[in-house]
């Protein structure tokens, strides 16, 4: 009886993937919050207040803690290396076989930039800027973007 009412006073973890600026209830955003009892109007407006500096349309990964109450507080990440990538290479999409081709082309100062955002982030704030530069750099080659010394 004690291990059922542990897990109804545990709060739960959403991970979503919401554009910068304009979080809606419609779904993915809508139906998880509804899920757990939580209004979605009220996310989407703190979501978006708090990501209006960012260029809209960008991803990000955002991870909601929902407690018993209904209440919840959420944590915005970095966009995705991937969109980063992309981005920095000015390309739509990654290489469909990335050692035969290469979509495009990124300088090391691109990557240095993109470690610099990452590093922001609270699950890679204890890496080192080479071992993040290193992580990314394997990202574009996998991706079929071709990294320029």
């Amino acid at each position: 009886m004690a291990s059922r009412k542990a897990t109804a006073s545990a709060a739960s973890l959403l991970k979503l993937l919401v554009p910068a600026g304009q979080a809606s209830p419609s779904p993915p955003v809508g139906p998880a919050l509804g899920q757990r009892g939580v209004k979605s109007m009220d996310f989407c407006k703190q979501f978006n207040d708090r990501t209006k500096a960012i260029a809209p349309g960008t991803p990000l990964p955002v991870q909601i803690t929902v407690n018993p109450d209904r209440t919840f507080s959420f944590v915005v990440k970095t966009p995705p290396t991937a969109f980063l990538l992309k981005r920095a290479a000015d390309v739509k999409k990654g290489a469909s076989s990335p050692k035969h081709e290469t979509v495009g082309r990124i300088s090391v100062k691109h990557i240095y930039a993109i470690a610099q955002l990452k590093q922001k982030d609270p699950s890679l704030e204890h890496l080192s800027l080479k071992a993040i530069c290193g992580t990314i750099i394997g990202s574009a080659r996998t991706m079929g973007i071709e990294v320029v010394y």
